[in-house]
């Protein structure tokens, strides 16, 4: 992959995440500060990953910007910058199949328990985008838009997007009918009509609602009743 830096549109020049918050916790005494992002939550198919990166106290980091208002040309192109300048940073992923048997608020957090585990060190403090604590360790902070606040978030984000968005590229060629490639499992009038056509893939998300009216064939379906087991029809 290229690691030519993207030149910035003018649209994203005024958006630009900082670091007051990082600086904030490292002031009070918080020496590893983790910014975390999840990707894939709604997501018909593949992965739901969660990025997890450490930044730099002393060394900057230009032209990152909340992963959503970036283009995939763009993503690319900065990831190797961003993982090569932050500290650490690590991707948690949790399987299609492991969304369907935990629920997507039990998957979530499975995904950044191994997310942080892949740091390599201890966090301190976590920064999270939104209002949810999907850590749960008492160490996490919530920000609202915090893609566009936080730096460490807007690193996480883009490094867990980058790394999802390639994964779906190469599900694209077992699938070619769905189109991951472009919209990475996403809905859109592409893949619901692929899913209409012909049902779900291997690596669809088998518990959603949206799969009650669809063909199943020959593909065994998962509906979990959580804390009874499974139920396959």
């Amino acid at each position: 992959m290229s690691s030519t830096v993207p030149q910035l549109r003018k649209s994203l020049k005024k958006s630009s995440p900082g670091l007051r918050h990082e600086r904030a916790l490292w002031a009070d005494g918080a020496d590893v500060v983790v910014g975390m992002d999840e990707v894939g939550k709604g997501a018909w198919a593949g992965p739901l990953a969660v990025g997890a990166a450490v930044v730099p106290k002393d060394r900057r980091i230009y032209k990152v910007r909340d992963s959503k208002l970036l283009t995939e040309a763009e993503r690319e192109q900065l990831f190797d910058r961003i993982a090569d300048w932050c500290e650490a940073w690590a991707i948690g992923m949790v399987s299609h199949r492991e969304c369907d048997e935990l629920g997507m608020s039990a998957a979530q957090k499975l995904a950044a328990r191994r997310a942080l585990d892949g740091l390599g060190m201890s966090a301190d403090r976590v920064l999270l985008d939104g209002k949810w604590d999907f850590v749960a360790q008492g160490t996490s902070t919530m920000i609202v838009r915090g893609e566009r606040e936080s730096l460490s978030i807007a690193a996480a984000s883009i490094l867990a997007k980058v790394t999802r968005d390639r994964l779906m590229r190469e599900e694209a060629e077992n699938h070619p009918a769905f189109a991951f490639g472009e919209n990475k499992g996403y809905p859109c009038h592409r893949h619901r009509s692929a899913l209409q056509m012909l049902g779900p893939t291997t690596i669809h998300r088998r518990s959603w609602a949206f799969m009650d009216a669809l063909a199943w064939r020959g593909i065994e379906r998962v509906v979990p009743d959580h804390g009874q087991g499974q139920l396959f029809v």
